[in-house]
């Protein structure tokens, strides 16, 4: 017996349980399979849990600066690497017990706690045999760590990030490969917390930076906290008795053995596409077998270059894997299945990413090539603004940083952002918001600035760009 629904999701993370409430305002004839635990990667491995840590690092690491404020600290103090871990594990629960609260409220007749793949384009059949036809399909399978061949010498000590929030107590070392947003947060938080640490990369790419300056000052910047090994040629990695042992070329090109008690992976993401048979779908897909699709709907294309009734949201589509992106998405493939065939585009959100390090990393808007290639060279007006030198930076002994601005040269419309420096998650929704707005140069400069604040940073970007500006 087939069961017959308007609506499959497969995957139950972030983008599904959107995805489901989009699509249950509008029909009940709907059905949610999901293969694994339940809970979300942002509550379990991902946002949350990290979070957690950097906030126990930053902690630790304002008793380290106490004395250049006057402050002594007579009796020293001492990272409990237990402690740190309980309460990273216990509110990482806790934040996980809200999601399945959600989950739990979903009808078991729309629920199935089973793993699901393609039969045909709109057939899926699940574990035990059960099949289940579509009219519309939402994969929302979500992605997981891409671990490289070679690290497998590490043997029973190569870890990804997801373990390092399983852990009881703080390790004494580890070794980090990938200067990517989780490499970074996770590197900066472990050094600052005691764990001898060094942190390898393939370039001189620092998480999400693109502008060639704010790189090297990030690589700078991060150095002085723990070593990172850039473009260092790795040698030999090999599990002893110690833990695992890499052989590299130090940054004085002398080669250098050492032994950790952990490698750490993280050197990105795959698609969660290997197991549901997606070639079956008839879509359009890529040399990784992920689907081609239109972003402003999330529909994908079929292989004769069609629109398909199927649709994609989350990471597992791989256009901006993070977690209000997959909110969104999921939303626009719920809401467009429910409405199928009769839906519209929706104009997705302005692009904003931040990195919680120490300065912190944050990106809005379009990158500066992308505007270049858009507009040409000499239609951009770039604004800078030094952190070093701004006050209320200094005040709190962040003053380090660089921060970029990219507008338009014949309209003055503020069109994307790039920031290394204190507190940038709170700056870059600003700028965010301004360029969603569609707003100029000369429109946010006649917003009220208090002083003394980081926000006055932002302004004199803003003025260094509006001074090039075409009169």
């Amino acid at each position: 017996m087939i069961q017959q629904v308007d609506i499959a999701i497969i995957g139950a993370g972030t983008a599904g349980l959107s995805a489901f409430n989009a699509a249950s305002k509008v029909t009940n004839s709907i059905v949610m399979l999901e293969g694994g635990i339940h809970g979300t990667t942002c509550a379990r491995v991902g946002c949350m849990p990290s979070k957690l840590l950097i906030a126990a690092a930053e902690s630790a690491h304002q008793m380290q600066l106490a004395p250049a404020f006057g402050i002594q600290l007579n009796a020293g103090y001492k990272v409990d690497g237990k402690a740190v871990m309980q309460r990273v594990k216990a509110e990482r629960d806790r934040f996980v017990s809200f999601v399945l609260q959600d989950v739990d409220q979903i009808p078991t007749e729309q629920r199935l706690d089973e793993l699901a793949h393609f039969v045909d384009a709109n057939t899926l059949e699940t574990t035990s045999g059960k099949k289940i036809r579509a009219r519309n399909i939402i994969i929302a399978t979500g992605s997981r760590p891409a671990i490289p061949a070679m690290f497998e010498a590490a043997g029973d000590r190569l870890i990804v990030n997801d373990e390092v929030f399983a852990w009881d107590d703080l390790p004494k070392s580890v070794a980090v490969f990938g200067p990517g947003v989780i490499g970074l947060e996770i590197s900066q938080a472990l050094s600052r917390l005691g764990v001898r640490l060094r942190l390898f990369g393939r370039g001189d790419g620092i998480g999400p930076l693109q502008d060639p300056a704010m790189k090297a000052l990030a690589l700078e910047t991060f150095n002085k906290e723990f070593p990172i090994m850039a473009g260092n040629e790795v040698r030999s990695i090999t599990r002893t008795d110690k833990g695992v042992t890499l052989t590299f070329v130090d940054n004085e090109g002398k080669e250098v053995s050492e032994t950790f008690d952990y490698l750490l992976a993280a050197t990105g993401r795959k698609a969660n596409l290997d197991k549901i048979n997606i070639e079956a779908a008839g879509l359009k897909l890529n040399e990784r077998l992920q689907p081609a699709f239109n972003p402003e709907t999330t529909q994908c294309i079929n292989a004769d270059g069609s629109p398909s009734h199927i649709f994609i949201a989350g990471d597992v589509a791989g256009f901006r894997p993070l977690l209000h992106e997959a909110n969104d998405e999921g939303f626009i493939a719920g809401s467009n299945a429910a409405s199928w065939p009769n839906f519209q585009p929706k104009a997705r959100r302005t692009p904003l990413a931040v990195v919680f390090s120490e300065p912190q990393i944050a990106l809005a808007g379009e990158s500066l090539a992308q505007i270049q290639a858009r507009l040409g060279e000499e239609d951009v007006v770039v604004g800078s603004m030094d952190f070093t030198r701004q006050g209320r930076a200094r005040v709190m002994q962040q003053n380090q940083g660089l921060m970029k601005v990219y507008a338009c040269k014949k309209t003055g419309q503020l069109l994307g952002t790039e920031i290394f420096g204190p507190r940038a998650e709170h700056l870059v929704h600003l700028l965010a918001w301004s360029i969603q707005q569609k707003l100029t140069l000369k429109e946010i400069l006649a917003q009220p600035f208090y002083h003394p604040v980081l926000e006055e940073g932002v302004r004199t970007a803003l003025r260094s760009a509006a001074s090039q500006l075409k009169r």
